[in-house]
C-alpha cells in the first residue's frame, strides 16, 4: 500500500531538498530549449553574479536534488550553480526520438547557451559522467573544467555484463538501475553504498522509495539505457580531452570499480588526475561529502575560492 505523501519520509525529505535549494539562493525553473519539442527542468541562480559557473550532472536514479544535496549547499556560494534533471528524469522531457547520453549532452549545452552562459565547469557522476564527458568533447570552447566522479566513461560491454551477472545476479542492466520493488532497490543499495542501511530498512519504506523516486517515466529511462553509445563492445572508444579532468572514484566502489578508474586516467592522460575515497563506493558524494566538496573546489578554482 502507498504511504500518503504527508506521512512518506521521501515527500517530506524532497520537500526539504526544495526548501534547502531556495535558502541556498537557487529557484525551480523550466525552459524551452527548442521550439517546445524539448524542456529542461533545473535549479539555478535568478541572476548570475560575479562567480564562475557549474553545472552538476546527476546518475541514473532519483532527480537531482536527491544526488547532489551536500554539493549544492557547499558550492552554492562559490559558483552560479546550475543543477538540471536530465532528459526524463524529474520534469525534463522531449518529443525527440533521440536517447543517447550525447543527445543528453547536446540538451544541457543548449540550456546553457540559452541561459546565456558561455564557459562554465561540469561535474558529472555516473550517467552524468557520460554526459559531462560528451560536453567536454564536444565543445572544448565551452566546458573549462571536467569532474567525473565514479563514471566508468571507458566502460566495455563485458563490464556491462559482468556488473549485472556476476555482481548484482540480475538478468538486465535496467533490473537493477530501475528497481521495481524493495527486494530490488536492496540490491541496488548494496552496489551503490559502501556501509549497507538497507538491511534494517523496512520493505514498506523501500517500496515508498521505488514508488515515488523511480516510478516516473519507467519505458522513456529504460530507452536511455539502450541508447547508451558508450560500452557497446568491448573497445574503448574515448580519446583524451582538452580540458583538466578531476576523477574521483569511491574505493569499493562495485558498480565501476576503481581499476576502471585507474585506466581511464591513463586514457585520458596528462591533464587528469585521480582521486580515491576510501570507505566509498558509488555515491562518494554522499557518503563523505566533505572530501569530496573540498577536491572539487581545489580543483576547480584553487585559492581563489574561499575557503
Amino acid at each position: 500500500m502507498e504511504i500518503p505523501s504527508f506521512l512518506s519520509p521521501v515527500s517530506l525529505y524532497s520537500a526539504y531538498l526544495r526548501r534547502c535549494c531556495t535558502t541556498y539562493g537557487l529557484t525551480s525553473q523550466s525552459i524551452n530549449i527548442d521550439d517546445d519539442e524539448t524542456t529542461i527542468h533545473f535549479w539555478g541562480p535568478t541572476n548570475n553574479q560575479n562567480k564562475q559557473s557549474l553545472v552538476l550532472l546527476h546518475g541514473f536514479g532519483p532527480v537531482c536534488l536527491w544526488q547532489w544535496g551536500p554539493q549544492i549547499q557547499f558550492l552554492s556560494s562559490l559558483f552560479n550553480l546550475y543543477v538540471p534533471d536530465l532528459i526524463f528524469f524529474g520534469k525534463s522531457t522531449t518529443k525527440s526520438p533521440e536517447r543517447s547520453e550525447t543527445f543528453q549532452a547536446a540538451c544541457v549545452a543548449k540550456l546553457m547557451e540559452t541561459l546565456g552562459v558561455k564557459k562554465y565547469s561540469v561535474v558529472g557522476t555516473s550517467y552524468g559522467g557520460f554526459v559531462a564527458y560528451h560536453m567536454a568533447k564536444q565543445w572544448p570552447e565551452r566546458v573549462e573544467k571536467v569532474v567525473i566522479a565514479s563514471s566508468g566513461v571507458n566502460m566495455r560491454r563485458r563490464d556491462c555484463e559482468e556488473l549485472v551477472t556476476e555482481r548484482a545476479k540480475l538478468e538486465r542492466i535496467d533490473e537493477l538501475l530501475l528497481p521495481e520493488s524493495g527486494s530490488q532497490l536492496r540490491t541496488l543499495m548494496g552496489l551503490v553504498m559502501y556501509r549497507k542501511p538497507n538491511l534494517v530498512i523496512p520493505n514498506f519504506l523501500l517500496n515508498d522509495f521505488v514508488h515515488k523516486l523511480y516510478k516516473e517515466k519507467r519505458k522513456e529511462k529504460q530507452e536511455l539505457l539502450e541508447g547508451i553509445t558508450l560500452g557497446r563492445d568491448d573497445t574503448v572508444t574515448i580519446s583524451p580531452l582538452q580540458q583538466d579532468v578531476l576523477l574521483i572514484w569511491g574505493e569499493h566502489d562495485q558498480i565501476f570499480p576503481l581499476e576502471m578508474g585507474k585506466e581511464l586516467k591513463q586514457i585520458l592522460g596528462e591533464k587528469a588526475r585521480l582521486e580515491v575515497i576510501k570507505t566509498a563506493s558509488h555515491v562518494p558524494q554522499l557518503e563523505h561529502p566533505s572530501p569530496f566538496n573540498n577536491m572539487v573546489r581545489g580543483f576547480l578554482c584553487g585559492s581563489s575560492c574561499p575557503v
